[in-house]
């Protein structure tokens, strides 16, 4: 997917597909991928309006072909590769980045395969009497307000005498 505001880009980039894509090895799987509805050339009024788009789709491989990258409003992507010397396939073969990434707009919630993938997380919580009594007005107020009154039984229950 090509998202721009340019419209002589869009047209310079589907004339420069036209003249590759019967010239790779893969011609006919290019030619079904490029005609599916996973791509597309966007045309938008402005670059907050790409930015908006990118964050939306949540792509796997993003590439930033900007003067002022503004990468840290790219927020939903598996990867990003920035400028014109930074293409996926640096990614994909030795810069080291990720190459399990979030796939069909998972970018939005989820990152690429890494280490703290198997590591399970858990919350320890630990109060002591005093720590509990400073919040219990609080946790009985909130478990009423959810009318999950038990809530608030269990911390009540927990200073009688």
């Amino acid at each position: 997917v090509l998202v721009t505001p340019s419209s002589e880009l869009a047209e310079r980039v589907s004339a420069e597909l036209t003249v590759r894509r019967p010239r790779t090895r893969h011609a006919e799987r290019v030619a079904a991928a490029l005609s599916g509805p996973q791509s597309a050339i966007v045309l938008v009024d402005d670059i907050d309006q790409a930015i908006a788009f990118s964050n939306a789709s949540a792509p796997e491989h993003l590439e930033i072909h900007l003067s002022e990258p503004r990468v840290d409003e790219f927020v939903n992507a598996g990867a990003v590769f920035v400028g014109d010397h930074a293409p996926v396939s640096l990614g994909d073969y030795l810069a080291g980045s990720n190459h399990v990434l979030p796939t069909g707009g998972q970018a939005r919630y989820a990152a690429g395969l890494s280490a703290s993938t198997f590591l399970r997380p858990q919350q320890v919580i630990e109060y002591d009497r005093a720590a509990l009594a400073e919040v219990r007005d609080a946790i009985v107020t909130l478990a009423r307000a959810e009318a999950l009154p038990a809530h608030g039984e269990a911390v009540e229950a927990r200073f009688e005498d």
